[in-house]
């Protein structure tokens, strides 16, 4: 019995209510919302021993993977999938923990950029090989080939998303 099995009944009872019902892409739909919200939930599980919430780790990994310059506010919350005022607010939790720090753009005094502090690299480097075997975990149940052939389908999925 899988977790998925009570919502899939629900849309299967929905179906039968309104045939015109788009069973598929309901389905589907709702698969990618549960699995972020186990994701999400299991993630936050092992960053509790560090002191970070998942969307907190987000920023840190987008700030991590982007260690040849700082990145502005914006440019965070795309790359993290944020929105703006949670920027802000993550931001300022991270500066607070010495995480990561704001410094203003030396063309612009109105542009900030937020880099890693060596207490924020010190932090990634100590919490990435619990995060990496829960990355794995959590796609124990796709091979290899599976896994590439979620991730095209995955962006491709949000291509069309995206283009509404």
């Amino acid at each position: 019995m899988s977790s998925f099995d009570a919502t899939e009944t629900r849309i299967d009872a929905t179906c039968a209510r309104w045939p015109g019902f788009p069973r598929e892409p309901a389905v589907l739909v709702r698969l990618v919302k549960g699995i972020y919200k186990t994701v999400h939930d299991r993630a936050n599980a092992v960053l509790r021993d560090f002191d970070l919430s998942h969307a907190e780790y987000n920023i840190l990994m987008m700030l991590y993977g982007t260690p040849d310059h700082p990145l502005t506010p914006s440019e965070l919350a795309e790359a993290a999938t944020e929105k703006s005022a949670n920027i802000t607010r993550l931001t300022d939790q991270l500066c607070n923990k010495g995480l990561l720090e704001r410094i203003p753009d030396t063309n612009d005094r109105r542009k900030l950029g937020l880099h890693l502090t060596d207490k924020g690299l010190a932090c990634i480097q100590s919490l990435l090989p619990k995060m990496a075997e829960l990355l794995v975990l959590q796609v124990q149940g796709l091979d290899e080939s599976e896994q590439h052939q979620l991730e095209r389908l995955l962006k491709k999925m949000l291509d069309g998303i995206e283009a509404i």
